[in-house]
């Protein structure tokens, strides 16, 4: 199929489910913050996994078609799984400047840092027993992850990141063993410290990909609009992905209105073009939609197209991001029209 359509990860969680004005009225937690939750404790899974469900069938009937779980159980799209591993003291969390410069709670790394269990295998099978159609699993990246902690224990935040890396390496090989069609790797940080990307997060996330036959998807992007309003007019790192063993990249290009050339850059790759603006709260028309991915279709082959928002739609009103997602549904029939599918 020409021109697949997905959400880049996360969709909104309902108001009943979490205190929305608390999670906009922060940085995204790097920490446990279960204070966000407005369901009590022994019924919040259950409350999770009913939201989950209205998150996959909303996707289904705008009719995207590679679907998520919309990252319903996560206060971030990091958080989750960062805090499941070893090596974290959890009580005593420590402190790192956000990508905007401003100080967050995150966790403190004092020991080794182990996958213990898989995290997210509950996920997808949730996930796979709700939807017929292909699956994505998203898991934070190593780098970026490296970059939301407290290193108390590491000689460098290269050997940090490389720890990081072979715990998601495992997660990733058991997400492919039991079932899912792409796993999703965000790594946000790479566009905001470039420097230390170059010196050590490639060699990361390679090593976080190493041995991994299926599909993978590396998500890069200039952060949430709802918290950060300033967009540069292109990436300070996006060409260095061609190195990548991955098959998909994932770039934002409607808010920033990014010059698609450097799309031509990144050696045969798939394409996650964002061709939904996540900071304008009006429903872009469908022809919008295409006209965006049009402007990536001078650099990008059709078949190397995939259809997305700029980046996780956690942060917008749930009706918004609803005709948002079948906007670009139409886009995507507008575009098979035009060529010849």
């Amino acid at each position: 199929m020409l021109f697949p359509t997905t959400l880049v990860g996360s969709y909104p969680q309902p108001d009943w489910l979490i205190d929305r004005e608390k999670l906009a009225g922060r940085f995204p937690p790097r920490v446990l913050m279960r204070e966000l939750w407005r369901i009590p404790e022994p019924f919040l899974a259950q409350a999770q996994d009913d939201a989950t469900i209205l998150a996959i069938k909303a996707q289904e009937e705008a009719g995207l078609d590679i679907v998520t779980d919309g990252e319903i159980r996560r206060e971030s799209y990091s958080n989750r799984f960062a805090t499941a591993l070893s090596g974290v003291d959890l009580d005593n969390p420590g402190t790192a400047l956000d990508r905007s410069g401003h100080p967050n709670p995150v966790p403190r790394v004092v020991g080794k840092i182990r996958r213990l269990r898989p995290v997210q295998i509950g996920d997808l099978g949730f996930l796979k027993r709700h939807t017929d159609r292909t699956v994505k699993v998203t898991v934070p990246g190593p780098f970026t992850m490296s970059q939301q902690a407290q290193n108390d224990f590491y000689s460098s935040e290269a050997d940090l990141a490389l720890d990081y890396a072979a715990a998601v390496n495992e997660e990733i090989q058991d997400l492919f063993a039991a079932g899912a069609d792409i796993v999703q790797l965000d790594e946000p940080y790479m566009q905001a410290r470039p420097e230390k990307a170059r010196q050590f997060g490639l060699q990361a996330l390679n090593r976080a990909l190493e041995g991994v036959t299926g599909r993978t998807a590396v998500h890069i992007c200039f952060g949430y609009a709802a918290i950060i309003h300033q967009r540069p007019s292109g990436y300070s790192f996006l060409p260095e992905l061609a190195g990548c063993s991955c098959r998909q990249v994932s770039v934002e290009t409607a808010q920033s209105h990014l010059d698609c050339e450097v799309l031509a850059k990144l050696g045969g790759k798939q394409i996650m073009v964002g061709a939904i603006d996540l900071a304008d709260m009006t429903v872009e028309s469908p022809e919008k939609v295409a006209q965006r991915i049009r402007r990536a279709l001078r650099h990008v082959s059709p078949e190397n197209v995939i259809i997305a928002p700029d980046c996780g739609m956690k942060y917008l009103p749930r009706e918004i991001a609803f005709g948002k997602m079948r906007a670009m549904a139409q886009a995507a029939q507008i575009l098979r029209k035009e060529f010849g599918e």
